[in-house]
């Protein structure tokens, strides 16, 4: 089995699924909002808070032309280079967010989009890396997180199959040993019946990776069900509340709703068990009323046992029932009261 860990904490099956609360843009330029993002994801369960490390000039251009605007979608009409300078995360607050990961016990890790936030994250002792599911093509940024030798977790939200095929050769042939890859659709927000959860499958027979989902779907249903197929990491958008607005807003969660995906994450991780055939603890109590053979009307010594006189029926303290065609016929070895649990002990 594919395992890797983020500070000392398995990840991969046999596991409970790990959490990752996205941060991205919804600490809308307040470093103390991104503090309350952070206790908040920790008091919802969360195992991370994911940030994302990138200036507006590291990840795109500032110009006007037309393919730089974008056309439809929740960012409509907006600069690239106008809507990253809001959205990023000022590099002088990572220390501080590291520090309060720190405080907190919960880890926290980047998407780096360029080397030179490799470089910024390598300073701070970065955990783990993440590849964002747009940055998947980009081969080169693969090279340099995989070559810090720590965790890498890839999305693959737009990539084809042969593309989500060459990013993880990039990053193994680059020295990642601990690859985790998440399905992910790049819709925002995306409508649960475009998910197409059983590519889990696909991803983990093709790919021998630790898999899960990068969702950005509302609510705990993607991700309840990812883990019951077999999602080792969940990671879903949080805010403090939606209505505070935001890039990001529209499709992040609230705290509860963290919660329950945390909840019902590992709720359903724990039912799914081993497989193995054995009886569960809870069932002890009920075994007691399940079906036996009885006697049902008093039978005298030597009379004989007939479908009149002995019938299944709860509880469970005479013979099993699969033993009435081996009784019928029989005759009884001592006078029966009607009532009394059979045993072979009474059958001549």
């Amino acid at each position: 089995m594919n395992t890797l860990h983020i500070l000392g904490r398995p990840i991969g099956p046999g596991h409970a699924p790990y959490v990752v609360a996205e941060m991205s843009a919804n600490h809308l330029g307040d470093l103390d909002r991104a503090y309350a993002i952070m206790r908040a994801a920790q008091k919802a369960g969360a195992d991370a808070v994911k940030l994302q490390t990138y200036t507006a000039d590291t990840i795109t251009l500032d110009s006007k032309r037309p393919e730089f605007q974008i056309k439809g979608g929740p960012w409509d009409g907006e600069w690239l280079h106008a809507l990253y300078d809001r959205a990023h995360t000022p590099w002088n607050w990572h220390a501080d967010l590291f520090a309060m990961g720190r405080e907190l016990g919960v880890a926290v890790f980047s998407a780096p989009f360029d080397r030179t936030a490799i470089d910024l994250l390598e300073q701070l002792d970065a955990p783990a890396y993440k590849i964002a599911s747009f940055e998947l093509v980009d081969h080169d940024l693969i090279r340099g997180c995989a070559e810090t030798g720590k965790p890498l977790i890839m999305s693959t939200g737009m990539a084809s199959r042969d593309e989500i095929a060459e990013a993880v050769m990039v990053a193994r042939t680059a020295g990642a040993r601990e690859l985790a890859v998440l399905h992910c659709v790049s819709g925002y927000p995306t409508p649960p019946e475009q998910f197409n959860l059983r590519k889990l499958d696909t991803l983990a027979a093709e790919l021998d990776v630790v898999v899960g989902v990068s969702d950005h779907s509302p609510g705990a249903t993607i991700p309840t069900a990812a883990v019951a197929l077999g999602a080792a990491i969940v990671e879903k958008h949080v805010t403090l509340a939606r209505a505070d607005g935001g890039p990001d807003a529209a499709f992040s969660l609230e705290p509860d709703e963290l919660a329950e995906v945390v909840s019902n994450c590992r709720t359903v991780y724990e039912a799914l068990g081993t497989g193995e055939h054995r009886r569960a603890d809870a069932e002890r109590g009920s075994r007691a009323f399940r079906r036996s053979l009885y006697v049902v009307a008093d039978v005298a010594a030597g009379e004989p046992f007939t479908r009149e006189n002995v019938r299944s029926v709860r509880p469970a303290n005479g013979l099993a029932p699969k033993h009435l065609e081996d009784i019928l016929g029989k005759r009884a070895a001592v006078s029966i009261a009607g009532g009394t649990p059979l045993d072979w002990e009474v059958v001549k």
